[in-house]
């Protein structure tokens, strides 16, 4: 009951830090220190309940996948430009993953690293105060695709906030709000989707307790990516976004002095 708990609790916190921008995977390393848990498989449970934000996603976005969708196989060349264009911005993060799978995977058990990465999150955020407007381009050049699709692979240090830091860039290089949000998104979709269809085989050899404990954690991230979403794109267009950096600096800052001693 208590591993149950946990799960429901990480469940909650990763659906509410994917989305806002404040790192997931920072907070994933930083909460299960705090809970003092330790599921044994937790990078199945951890790409189980990324895999549930998906989820959040189709649901959030399922007019425009629908849209793109239809228009791919369709073949509308709108349809077709932009999903090229997350193919191209999606590239660099799988490079990175396959070139420096072991030097990242260490960086989640620094405190240090996450509290510094933190830090560095909350600048990135604040850089928004200044570009975030309600003017832009609806759709990315392929130039600020692969860029953005740069700073996606940068984001997969934990501590660096992958939404925060993508939709940072979409708005420096002039998209609006909305459009650097919505390819912020799809680009992560892509990435979680790759990372749950390399561990589908893995489901079939877990005991009936974790499938339990990502079975909880994965319906309490779903709901709780949702609100995180509505929240997100509020914070957008209301131009508040900038203000997650201070909770970024404040979390990062104790992190660091904790780390330290």
């Amino acid at each position: 009951m208590e591993d149950t708990i946990d799960s429901i609790l990480l469940g909650i916190v990763q659906g509410l830090t994917e989305f806002l921008p404040v790192s997931s995977s920072g907070h994933l390393v930083l909460a299960q220190e705090v809970l003092g848990v330790n599921f044994g498989q937790g990078i199945l449970f951890e790409v189980a309940v990324h895999v549930a934000t998906l989820v959040a996603i189709l649901i959030f976005y399922r007019k425009r996948v629908w849209e793109l969708a239809h228009g791919f196989f369709t073949l509308q060349r709108p349809a077709l430009e932009y999903t090229g264009k997350l193919v191209l911005g999606t590239l660099p993060a799988v490079a990175v993953a396959l070139l420096l799978r072991d030097l990242i995977e260490q960086q989640f058990d620094s405190l240090l690293g996450v509290g510094i990465c933190l830090i560095i999150t909350g600048f990135i955020v604040w850089s928004t105060k200044k570009t975030n407007t309600h003017s832009g381009d609806e759709v990315p050049s392929w130039k600020s695709a692969f860029i953005i699709g740069c700073v996606q692979a940068f984001a997969i240090l934990p501590g660096i906030s992958r939404s925060g830091s993508t939709v940072a860039a979409g708005l420096a290089l002039g998209l609006s709000p909305l459009a650097a949000a919505e390819f912020s998104f799809m680009l992560g979709m892509i990435a979680m989707a790759g990372a749950g269809v390399l561990l589908l085989p893995e489901l079939t050899s877990i005991d009936a307790t974790l499938m339990n404990n990502i079975i909880a954690g994965s319906i309490a991230s779903l709901i709780s990516g949702l609100a995180a979403l509505v929240a997100f794109v509020w914070l957008l267009r209301t131009q508040r976004f900038h203000v997650f950096a201070w909770y970024a600096w404040i979390v990062g800052a104790i992190t660091v002095v904790v780390a330290l001693n």
